[in-house]
């Protein structure tokens, strides 16, 4: 299969893997309404045309939270990143370091902050869930400093987990073993299942020293599930923030009142985040919310925005909007399920490419170019 967008990584990474682990990174909650009006959203904006206006190949960098990267992009979070490939999230975090852009680890994770910074390195941030266990986020906060991690994301939308109804039929993370039925689709995969094996049983590994959380990524992740705290508020917010020296991200926020608070609440940047239309069904589509918070926090204070991107196109109407910059999740995880680390560098070539091509008939010379013009280069269709 000629892979040529990123629907063709979805595909080949649905023909790849166990059902089970497709749905998840596939799926969202309930009627899975959110999820499909992430994509739907992109289609209130059209882009302005412009010809004869400049011969430049653009300047794809720009700055995102202090600092100069190659693309207005990085990688998102997304968890159990070694379930879809042997060292999962050790060749994103690789494809990433190649790409000049950042890595954000989840705290769901196989492999850990440690680890991926011995093996890959690169701009490592690590996506923090606050747990009834402070100890634990003490542990998890120390790891993460001792990793040089620059950015924290403190994820704010999952204190009560939705029912994503893919994944009660496959019973993942209900189940603490697999089940006949899972171990069928796994070894209906067998490249899939051979390239897991050769990495050995996958486990999240910093729960490794925490017996209490059981053995091996099914258990863990189960028990893990549970000890994220029902109760966080913006007190915990300010907990964390006199405890994280480095940049400290709100991600999750879906109103401009919500970005306010984080941002009087001494957060360096929110993500306008839907967590993928996996979350509460039936809200907004994010870039639909994008405009209200960019306008509502004032031009001082960042915003980024991830959900539904699967074009360059989309980034750039993202960025049009106010956004700094986009976290892609299902985009590279596709891809790393397709294709290892080289899947995940073809993704941010395709990605980058439809950027360039974009923003070349739009007659823009950069990113920086299209920030400046903001919502002037786009239209209502």
């Amino acid at each position: 299969m000629t892979i040529v967008n990123i629907d063709d990584m979805r595909e080949a990474a649905k023909r790849r893997l166990p059902r089970l682990f497709f749905d998840y990174i596939d799926g969202g909650s309930f009627s899975e309404s959110t999820l499909r009006e992430n994509r739907r959203g992109y289609d209130a904006w059209a882009i302005e045309q412009r010809v004869l206006a400049s011969a430049r190949v653009p300047d794809l960098s720009t700055q995102v939270l202090g600092k100069r990267q190659a693309l207005p992009f990085m990688l998102a979070p997304v968890g159990f990143l070694g379930l879809y490939r042997g060292g999962g999230e050790i060749l994103a975090a690789r494809a990433a370091r190649a790409a000049e852009i950042p890595f954000c680890l989840s705290t769901f994770s196989v492999a850990s902050i440690e680890t991926l910074a011995r093996e890959a390195g690169g701009d490592l941030q690590f996506q923090l869930y606050m747990l009834d266990d402070r100890g634990l986020t003490d542990e998890l906060l120390a790891a993460a400093t001792a990793a040089g991690v620059s950015t924290l994301h403190l994820t704010v939308d999952c204190t009560v987990t939705a029912i994503r109804e893919r994944d009660v039929r496959n019973k993942f993370r209900s189940a603490r073993r697999p089940t006949p039925a899972m171990l069928l689709s796994m070894l209906s995969k067998p490249a899939w299942f051979l390239d897991l094996l050769s990495h050995g049983l996958p486990s999240v590994e910093v729960l490794n020293r925490h017996p209490e959380f059981g053995k091996g990524a099914l258990e863990q992740a189960v028990n893990l599930s549970r000890r994220i705290d029902r109760t966080v508020s913006w007190a915990e917010v300010d907990w964390l923030r006199a405890r994280w020296p480095g940049k400290l991200v709100i991600k999750g926020v879906l109103s401009s009142a919500d970005a306010l608070t984080a941002r009087d609440a001494g957060a360096d940047a929110v993500v306008v985040s839907n967590h993928g239309g996996r979350q509460l069904d039936g809200v907004a589509s994010t870039i639909s919310v994008l405009p209200e918070v960019v306008e509502k926090v004032g031009p001082d204070f960042e915003v980024l925005l991830d959900g539904g991107i699967r074009r360059g196109a989309d980034i750039v109407k993202a960025l049009a909007l106010g956004a700094s910059g986009v976290l892609l999740g299902r985009a590279y995880a596709f891809a790393l399920a397709a294709g290892g680390e080289a899947g995940v560098a073809r993704a941010v070539e395709i990605l980058a490419t439809e950027l360039s091509i974009t923003l070349a008939l739009m007659g823009l010379g950069a990113i920086d170019e299209l920030k400046a013009a903001g919502t002037s280069v786009l239209r209502r269709p």
